[in-house]
């Protein structure tokens, strides 16, 4: 359906992403119109095309699903819209002179021929020239909408692109659609080249060629890759944009010679036809991320080559001092490790829950601190900085927050970015698992040489969101000392999650294992499994057995068992609609008072108080509750796990999502007293060893597994980690 009419007021708008609730006058009717309306200001004369729906506490509304801005049909209308203050230097009287003085010309003066505006006294020909400037802009903004929606592209993304190409969008795309593959938009590449064929871009242009070969790397790096082999992206790219391969060795020449690409040759075991033979491999990377591992692997060997300025004499003495003063015998093991910290400018640790790792960490920090020497320990996440500040005793910050990196890092890839330097004789990093390879670059680019480096991690659990496997590289190269923990200490072989997760880990089917019934007689009631097999009946059980304080983890967002349709119905079940509780709807999502909910981005700007203390930045994972939602301010107050306090404009509520139900890649990191986890068919990709596993150990106290065993049983046998492209255990070998 299409109306016409002026925008009357505006109630709401999302400034981020455009997302309006206005009302639209229609001369013979007025209605409320909902919708992404970027650009779009009070006073504005717009065709908007969409369908009338019926809100369950708003009544009657236009939904909007695209529009177009028109200049007001009237002088009245158009004189309103100059006068609402949107063109610089026109004011309601000056609006009124021009429409006066101009009457039907008006456009046409303010766009073509703005000298004419001097002939209104008060006007002078730098006013004018403003004038004009910001109506021709305006005019600009006016434009973008429909012609990206042409190509497919609504206005949520057409607010994006203009705010990263600015008023000159519409030039800008028109001479290079593919730079729109380069912004971050949700636009596929599919639309963004129909874009460019329709605009008479020839298939084989050099342009195009470059943008498919980028869009396949990209693609690569979305999927945790750092480089592909050369021979699969020429295949990927032909196939992509229907052209030759010597169009895409073209392309690949062109970029490597702009050095927006680099090609790695190595020597390596390959199969061909069935054959296994040492070839040479060329791999292809996007030059951010080429420079991103050969920086790591460069300062890794810096750092470990250097002098070991920090390195205490007479070690076993000082060490047995601290097992003296903490009344903590450490196992040969353990004392290996923290006596290959003192040896070594770079160390890892690695080994499953319950091996003793925070032990260590605790004599490392012991050690040290009793030389006055200055530990800073580190994580990747709030919450897995947080535990390990409880386990230690010792606070721990945010790799994020302690290089002050700032809101760059969510932008596009940046090597050489520039952090804050570390002041430390020790840096210890915890869960290095989840650390992607641009994270370690920044950690090492921020450590002097001659401070130590130890890091602290599991390999089996789920590898970072971002490219590369950085932990895994650093251990497999050999080339950083390294101790692999594997006996499970005496008070955590009490524990059935401990047990149970090791036996997932090495392959064995704890629900199947002969010793099991055995062994869980000298083991704690802290592991519970419940077979359900039907989707409704695990569901039933979750519904039943849930409380406020546990957590569940699933595997997908998606589905009955995923996240979001879990989170709906605990929030409908445990914290319903009432007349106490105020509530606010965004989007699709109702957020209310009593909600458990996590943020989804860093933010590095938003304030918090804890008792007296002020500061700023809340970061992706952190959890909390809402305690207020206040129509009045627009705002709402959560709470945080660690007692942080912040208040959110509406506007910002799409950095939140509710948390009752959290993935397992969300929850990695993190530690729950008690956590359900649902059990069920989903994708094979899913269902894997180290999924499982990464759930499980999210547990402290319970977990309560309910699901299907043959499903249990197919994720520990599903061991085929998706192998990620990296060549940072070949540099490090190599260099």
């Amino acid at each position: 359906m299409e109306l016409k009419g002026t925008v009357q007021d505006i109630i709401y708008k999302n400034e981020t992403n455009g997302y309006t609730i206005a009302t639209f006058d229609m001369e013979s009717a007025e209605t409320t119109i909902v919708g992404y309306l970027p650009f779009v200001q009070k006073g504005d004369s717009i065709k908007i095309i969409g369908k009338f729906v019926v809100h369950p506490d708003y009544g009657d509304q236009f939904k909007v699903e695209t529009f177009e801005k028109i200049m007001p049909e009237t002088l009245d209308a158009l004189e309103k819209y100059l006068a609402n203050g949107i063109v610089k230097g026109v004011g309601p009287a000056t609006a009124k002179k021009i429409i006066k003085k101009f009457g039907a010309e008006t456009v046409e003066v303010l766009k073509g021929n703005p000298d004419r505006l001097t002939e209104i006294k008060g006007i002078t020909k730098k006013k004018a020239e403003e004038i004009n400037e910001s109506f021709i802009e305006n005019w600009e903004l006016w434009q973008i909408v429909g012609f990206l929606e042409k190509f497919g592209i609504g206005p949520q993304s057409a607010n994006t692109i203009y705010k990263k190409l600015g008023a000159n969008t519409i030039t800008i795309v028109e001479n290079d659609p593919y730079v729109l593959s380069e912004l971050g938009v949700r636009v596929d590449f599919s639309q963004i080249d129909k874009m460019a064929l329709d605009l008479g871009v020839e298939r084989n242009n050099l342009k195009r060629v470059d943008a498919g070969i980028r869009h396949g790397l990209n693609l690569a790096t979305y999927n945790g890759h750092s480089c592909v082999l050369e021979a699969n992206l020429i295949a990927f790219v032909t196939k992509l944009l229907r052209v030759s391969e010597d169009d895409v060795l073209d392309g690949i020449k062109d970029l490597r010679a702009k050095e927006q690409i680099k090609i790695e040759q190595r020597e390596e075991i390959a199969t061909t036809d069935g054959k296994t033979e040492l070839c040479i491999q060329e791999w292809i990377y996007l030059i951010e991320y080429y420079k991103t591992e050969e920086n790591i692997a460069r300062r890794i060997l810096s750092l470990e080559e250097a002098d070991n300025l920090k390195k205490i004499a007479n070690f076993k003495k000082e060490l047995e001092k601290v097992e003296e003063n903490s009344a903590i015998e450490l196992s040969e093991k353990q004392v290996e490790a923290v006596k290959m910290v003192n040896d070594n400018n770079v160390s890892i640790i690695t080994g499953g829950p319950g091996t003793g790792k925070t032990t260590i960490i605790k004599t490392i920090i012991d050690i040290y601190k009793v030389r006055g020497k200055k530990v800073v320990l580190c994580a990747p996440t709030g919450r897995a900085a947080k535990r390990m500040t409880e386990a230690t005793g010792n606070e721990a910050s945010t790799l994020h927050r302690l290089l002050e990196i700032g809101k760059v890092f969510d932008d596009k890839p940046n090597p050489d970015l520039d952090v804050t330097p570390i002041d430390a004789d020790v840096v210890i990093i915890d869960e290095v698992s989840m650390v992607d390879i641009f994270l370690m670059n920044y950690v090492l680019k921020a450590i002097f040489k001659g401070t130590k480096l130890v890091l602290v991690g599991d390999t089996d659990q789920l590898p970072s969101v971002g490219p590369g496997t950085v932990l895994k590289d650093l251990i497999d190269s050999r080339r950083v000392p390294c101790i692999r923990l594997n006996k499970i200490f005496r008070q955590a072989l009490q524990s059935n999650i401990i047990v149970n997760s090791h036996k997932v880990n090495e392959g064995i089917n704890f629900l199947e294992d002969d010793d099991e019934k055995d062994t869980n007689k000298k083991l704690k009631n802290d592991f519970i499994f419940i077979e359900e097999k039907s989707t409704v009946n695990i569901i039933n059980k979750i519904l039943e057995m849930y409380n406020l304080e546990e957590q569940i983890i699933t595997p997908s967002k998606k589905g009955d068992l995923g996240t979001k349709n879990l989170n709906k119905l605990i929030q409908e079940k445990f914290n319903s609609q009432s007349t106490v509780k105020n509530e606010k709807k965004f989007g699709d999502i109702i957020y209310r008072e009593g909600d458990k909910i996590m943020q989804t981005k860093n933010n590095y700007d938003i304030m918090w108080r804890r008792k007296s203390e002020i500061n700023s930045g809340i970061f992706n994972g952190e959890m909390g509750v809402i305690e207020k939602i206040d129509d009045e301010s627009g705002e709402v107050k959560i709470r945080f796990d660690d007692d942080k306090v912040a208040f959110y404009g509406y506007q910002d509520l799409d950095q939140i999502e509710h948390s009752f139900a959290i993935t397992v890649h969300k929850s990695q990191g993190s530690e729950f007293q008690t956590v359900i986890m649902p059990i069920y068919q989903a994708s094979p990709m899913l269902l894997t060893r180290n999924l499982l596993y990464t759930g499980m150990t999210r547990a402290k106290d319970k977990l309560i597994m309910i699901g299907n065993s043959f499903t249990i049983n197919f994720m520990i046998n599903n061991e085929k980690i998706k192998q990620r492209n990296s060549g940072l255990k070949y540099k490090l070998e190599n260099m």
